[in-house]
């Protein structure tokens, strides 16, 4: 086998692994019920699924022979702000109360995410319309 074939045949892999993911996020956005749990299905497609396309991509590139490192970039940025962004989409879901209170700590009385100032009281409270 050549190095060509065997380079389609990883394309194929992780093109196949990438679109696993996306429909299993797409499945699991869907049937969670509450925005806590579907917060977990994207994620993992943001990471592994987009990680896997994005991967199959520089394969593709390289077996070809225009082997360019973008999608490297692409890679780093997502793997960078997915699970920031989840982090901060999850912690506005405690603070408006959509979901479970996490359990306090169990030698420590403070807990930052659920810590509100005297002064951004105001603000933290979620408005009536």
């Amino acid at each position: 086998m050549t190095l060509q074939i065997i380079g389609t045949y990883a394309v194929v892999f992780c093109l196949v692994i990438g679109a696993l993911f996306a429909l299993v996020g797409a499945i699991g956005l869907i049937k969670f019920n509450d925005a806590m749990a579907r917060l977990h299905a994207p994620t993992k497609v943001g990471t592994v699924g987009i990680g896997s396309l994005l991967l199959a991509s520089i394969i593709h590139s390289f077996v070809v022979g225009e082997g360019s490192m973008n999608q490297l970039l692409i890679m780093a940025f997502l793997f960078v702000t997915a699970p920031i962004s989840a982090n901060f989409i999850a912690k506005v879901n405690i603070h408006k109360k959509t979901c479970e209170t996490p359990p306090a700590p169990r030698q420590d009385d403070t807990w930052s995410t659920l810590d509100v100032p005297e002064a951004d009281r105001e603000l933290a409270e979620p408005k009536e319309t």
